[in-house]
């Protein structure tokens, strides 16, 4: 798959400084991971300077360096460098040639938003299986091709990783791929040439202001995947005013776009719904045709899901009845409401999910408390090293709970007593209510002892993760196998 450097930056405003018939053999963005004949992209970013790691990528074999400004190296005559204006989008482009345009092999779905992004991948990857589709998923959870499964850095990963993937993709024959499409990944343009059938947003909610600053700048991030710049069908969910200012811009633009919300007015809207502990009943309006199921997922947020990945499912051009098919053999999320052990015979229900937002965590609380005879008690804490402001409004909503237990979650590098001071900071008005316990193993473990039968435990924040971050350490931790453990030391099953 070599390129010569004109063919890997064809498309890129730049001046070549060299051969530029060099032929590339790879795409670097880190001097640590640089191979022979690869192509160093220079990457300015807010902590570092990729021009100030050229000379190691150059010892380390790289031939090609894109850079926003000459990099005068003594012993580098024989590599050529491309003076561009940004070289995390010429990167973009770069990859997408190197791997020649291997998003135009299949049908891409990009799901944006706060909540609910793994959630509805995951349908719509089930939706196109059931019609007898090839498929892929991109996210939060990792990254599988057919049935292989592995890890994945980011969301949404960097360009050369990103196209990487779609070439796997596309050359294992996956026809349908859903991918969690981040705020990051726009702004930084990870996904810059990524071409998508079907673009859908769920939802705007407190979260990454640590980047953005303003929720203003934290929509236009997400908008951007509505944009001109990404054209495609498009899903959308009105039911929030930033839903409604998406959808404005996108009649304004003439796009093919279905509505999804609880909003009457939205194309896809409920009829009537039914919660139970293991189900959910729903009767939706489905561009005037009234189309009743069950399916196994609960909570009015899952019914958000639910409607988006039907909206997703009618661009993508399938059947009603292959959706709804579909929808009533959803499978579980990892780590969204996910049940751990069997509480017929504990008595104890006890999920684990990924809320970590002040609007996740009330979504997960209010659908747990609507389903428990019993009282609820919710395990959580704020990662370390992301947006601060969230962390006493966290807290405030944990209160919902009968008992809150307020515990480590990832701390990073910062103290996770400070991080626990800022959560309990919002909980002043129920202060009989919570208690702290910033080992997270022993916090789980207490809300067991604490639970009676007919009550329900909510492990809240981490959930499909298996490691715990402090400090510079990467520990093993996953809130599902270590309440497995303790359930088996509480009740023996």
């Amino acid at each position: 798959m070599a390129k010569t450097c004109e063919q890997l930056f064809e498309g890129v405003s730049g001046t070549v400084l060299g051969n530029p018939n060099e032929v590339v053999e790879g795409i670097a963005y880190r001097s640590d991971r640089v191979q022979p004949k690869d192509a160093f992209f220079c990457i300015v970013g807010m902590t570092s300077d990729g021009h100030t790691y050229a000379q190691d990528a150059i010892d380390r074999g790289a031939n090609v360096l894109a850079v926003e400004r000459k990099v005068y190296l003594a012993d580098a005559t024989d590599v050529t460098e491309v003076v561009v204006n940004d070289t995390r989008k010429a990167m973009a482009v770069c990859a997408d040639n190197f791997y020649d345009h291997p998003s135009q092999a299949f049908s891409l779905v990009g799901v944006t938003g706060t909540n609910g992004k793994t959630t509805t991948t995951y349908l719509v990857e089930h939706i196109a299986q059931t019609a007898g589709k090839r498929t892929g998923v991109i996210g939060t959870v990792g990254i599988r091709i057919g049935d292989t499964q592995c890890k994945s850095e980011h969301t949404t990963p960097e360009s050369p990783d990103l196209q990487r993937t779609f070439a796997q993709m596309r050359d294992e024959h996956c026809e349908v791929v859903a991918m969690e499409v981040s705020s990051h990944a726009l702004d930084l343009e990870r996904t810059w040439k990524t071409h998508f059938a079907v673009t859908a947003f769920s939802n705007l909610t407190q979260d990454h202001l640590d980047y953005h600053h303003t929720f203003e700048a934290y929509f236009e991030a997400k908008a951007r995947l509505f944009s001109k710049d990404y054209p495609a069908k498009r899903v959308i969910c009105i039911d929030d005013a930033w839903g409604k200012q998406l959808l404005a811009r996108c009649v304004a633009a003439e796009d093919n776009i279905v509505t999804t919300g609880f909003d009457p007015s939205a194309q896809i809207h409920p009829v009537s719904v039914e919660y139970a502990p293991t189900h959910t009943a729903l009767t939706l309006d489905v561009r005037g045709n009234q189309v009743s199921f069950d399916y196994p997922l609960v909570g009015k947020f899952n019914v958000e899901n639910v409607m988006c990945a039907f909206g997703i499912g009618l661009q993508l051009g399938y059947s009603v009845e292959t959706i709804v098919a579909a929808l009533e053999d959803a499978p579980q999320i990892p780590g969204r409401l996910e049940r751990v052990g069997d509480a017929h015979k504990t008595g104890v229900a006890v999920f684990v999910d990924y809320a970590h937002t002040p609007d996740a965590l009330d979504n997960a609380l209010s659908t747990i408390i609507e389903l428990t005879p019993g009282r609820t008690i919710c395990v959580f804490g704020c990662g370390g090293d992301r947006d601060a402001s969230k962390r006493p409004i966290m807290g405030n909503s944990a209160l919902a709970a009968d008992v809150a237990i307020v515990t480590s979650d990832n701390p990073r590098t910062e103290d996770p007593l400070a991080i626990i001071d800022d959560i309990v900071s919002g909980m002043s008005q129920g202060q009989d209510h919570y208690v702290v316990e910033p080992d997270r193993r022993s916090a789980i473990a207490r809300a067991l002892a604490l639970a009676n039968p007919g009550d329900s435990i909510l492990i809240a924040g981490k959930g499909h993760e298996d490691y715990q971050i402090v400090g510079d350490q990467v520990l093993s931790f996953d809130d599902r196998v270590v309440a497995a453990e303790e359930l088996i030391k509480r009740f023996g099953a």
